[in-house]
């Protein structure tokens, strides 16, 4: 992959996703290995930057550099100095005073990843910024619809949700479009405006509206506090007109794949039932998270370092 950083997935070329999701196919054996670890980023190393709070992806871009037996180093904005007001890109100079190779950040302003990549000579990958994008997610998304539906090409896919402040929502958006795939959106007027459909998709307000036409339904986690600055009025009244539960799934193909970026608030975004029932991909959204990150790291820094014993099992 010819590029220096994955800031999102637009302007990113159908070759290069599927450069990325093979890679990531290939990676998922070293998760199955009874030793699992591969030497090939030995002597590289990896900073996980994360200024808003993250369980999900910090740990499975953590895991994944350990996997190809990178140094990792974390950090943290509750436990660093931006809490005793140090800029971003004091931080960050601090950062580059260790000399990584890699940096993934995740930060509540929109383009911080962006100004670093500019200005710094390290990879950096974007692990969600402000409302923009989410690109590993949405990669990771991709994959697990791939496995299951052989393509994405024709394939229909609703995102049913608060997609206006969706960075997931958004990076699927641009990677399912340049795939070929046809994307539905579906939400309140609050969540889901008609100026959506500038990105290129179809713009619903009822989840029954998508529901019979979709190969994949993917619900997005609504955060409370949004409903309660009047987005809707109460979580109740989310649940019972956007929530996906068994009735509603009966209105939807035998065959739909059920995702969620998580983490899952059950109830609201989804029933029990659906979260854990048979059309569910939830988990293997998980474990595809690891090997897709494995993926991005092996393609950004180039593979085995000069030297190393990567040799023909780097990306085994």
């Amino acid at each position: 992959m010819k590029r220096k950083d994955l800031l999102g997935l637009r302007g990113v070329s159908r070759e290069e996703i599927v450069e990325i999701l093979d890679t990531a196919a290939r990676f998922r054996s070293v998760s199955k290995r009874r030793v699992k670890k591969v030497p090939t980023l030995r002597g590289r190393t990896v900073v996980t930057a994360f200024f808003e709070n993250s369980t999900r992806t910090k740990t499975s871009f953590d895991l994944a550099a350990k996997r190809l037996s990178a140094d990792t180093i974390s950090f943290s904005s509750s436990t660093s100095a931006t809490k005793k007001g140090e800029t971003l890109m004091d931080t960050a100079r601090n950062l580059d005073a260790m000399v990584p190779d890699a940096i993934i950040m995740r930060h509540p302003a929109t383009g911080a990843p962006h100004m670093l990549a500019q200005k710094f000579p390290w990879a950096v990958i974007n692990a969600g910024d402000g409302i923009n994008e989410h690109p590993s997610q949405a990669l990771l998304d991709m994959l697990t619809m791939r496995d299951h539906l052989g393509s994405l090409e024709g394939k229909t896919v609703a995102i049913v949700g608060d997609v206006y402040h969706s960075r997931v929502a958004r990076s699927n958006i641009y990677g399912l479009s340049t795939m070929g795939a046809r994307v539905l959106v579906a939400g309140p007027g609050t969540m889901c405006p008609p100026a959506m459909s500038e990105l290129g998709v179809e713009v619903r307000h009822r989840i029954d509206e998508v529901l019979p036409e979709a190969d994949v339904i993917m619900m997005l986690r609504i955060q409370r506090e949004r409903l309660s600055r009047g987005m809707m009025s109460s979580v109740r009244e989310y649940a019972t007109f956007y929530g996906l539960d068994m009735e509603k799934l009966r209105r939807a193909r035998p065959e739909v794949l059920v995702m969620h970026p998580g983490p899952i608030n059950r109830g609201v975004e989804m029933t029990p039932d659906v979260a854990d029932g048979e059309r569910s991909v939830i988990l293997e959204q998980v474990t595809n998270g690891v090997a897709v990150r494995m993926a991005l790291l092996y393609l950004l820094l180039g593979g085995a370092p000069s030297g190393s014993d990567g040799g023909d099992d780097a990306a085994a």
